[in-house]
């Protein structure tokens, strides 16, 4: 054999196994979540998932595929889009929110599911413990049932004439939202307010609630986790202070739109995690062996210029306990 000939097929032999590795099928992931798209935190959501699977080894359209859909808080679509992740045969799947965890709890048990932001996965029935959740399940939850207390009284506190609170959610986006509203009711006579739940389902319906319950003089506002409501922030925390109605929120985009006060979790420090729970069992870890893990604190801001603005004086008690006062 001429030597040229020999430098040929070793260059072609050495070759060989770095386009077989090339070739190399790439880990998929399907991500559904409940909000918009075009909603403020989509984008961030997707940098800090991306950006944590990076430092854990998985670069997406290097070796992992991610494919993302955007439920809208629409259960119709979260349907649709949870059965067109299905046939894409994902190795694992990412979903936020309760809204996107039904429908793909429904069309598998065995492909793994990590989730984030769903309340009290036990009560709701998802998994039995949260310790050993078993099965293909395992996540991040958001809220405990026993929230609605709390919430109750930092708005007591920051608004003490409020006589009845309306607890502003979509039944069909949040049915778990009727186990925070039995917590409410249980606690809210000794805080002295009657409950009321006002339930939505269009922008239309959250203009007329707040507007009702601005004529009252005494009426509060809770809004607690819904992808719905989180959807419109901007909308609920503007009709409110236009109509003098101090709210809580569960999430502080609410208070950062000039909502008057929220109390709940960081949605951003859910996502990263998330994003190494997947790492791992892209690995080979087992959905049903990583624990459920609960919020390891909860953060209050406080959006003074809108206390201002309803001439409530917030006590520097309640002000020593915030994360953010927005002046």
């Amino acid at each position: 054999m001429k030597r040229r000939e020999f430098v040929a097929l070793l260059g072609g032999a050495a070759a060989w196994p770095f386009h077989a590795h090339s070739q190399k099928k790439l880990a998929r992931v399907g991500v559904l979540i409940d909000i918009a798209e075009t909603h403020p935190a989509a984008k961030r959501w997707v940098e800090l998932f991306e950006t944590q699977l990076g430092l854990t080894g998985w670069q997406n359209g290097r070796n992992v595929e991610i494919t993302y859909r955007w439920g809208a808080s629409n259960p119709e679509y979260l349907a649709r889009y949870a059965e067109e992740l299905m046939q894409s045969a994902p190795d694992v799947f990412m979903v936020h929110g309760t809204p996107a965890l039904i429908p793909l709890r429904k069309l598998t048990t065995t492909i793994p599911i990590v989730f984030t932001a769903v309340s009290d996965p036990i009560s709701q029935g998802f998994v039995t413990s949260v310790s050993h959740p078993g099965g293909n399940l395992t996540g991040f939850s958001n809220f405990d049932t026993d929230i609605g207390s709390k919430w109750l009284q930092v708005l007591k506190v920051i608004a003490p004439s409020v006589k009845e609170v309306s607890v502003m959610f979509n039944p069909r986006t949040s049915p778990y939202n009727a186990f925070f509203m039995k917590s409410i009711e249980r606690a809210a006579l000794s805080f002295g307010v009657f409950p009321t739940q006002a339930s939505v389902q269009s922008e239309a319906d959250i203009q007329k609630a707040i507007a009702v319950l601005g004529t009252r003089g005494d009426g509060g506002l809770i809004v607690p986790s819904d992808g719905f409501t989180f959807d419109r922030a901007a909308l609920i925390a503007f009709l409110a202070t236009n109509h003098r109605v101090p709210g809580i929120y569960a999430y502080d985009l609410f208070a950062e739109n000039g909502g008057l006060v929220s109390y709940g979790i960081d949605g951003d420090e859910q996502i990263p995690k998330a994003a190494d729970y997947v790492s791992r069992i892209l690995k080979g870890a087992k959905a049903g062996e990583l624990p459920i893990q609960a919020p390891a604190r909860y953060t209050m801001v406080i959006n003074l210029k809108t206390a201002k603005m309803l001439n409530l004086q917030v006590p520097a008690t309640l002000l020593a306990l915030a994360d953010q006062v927005i002046e």
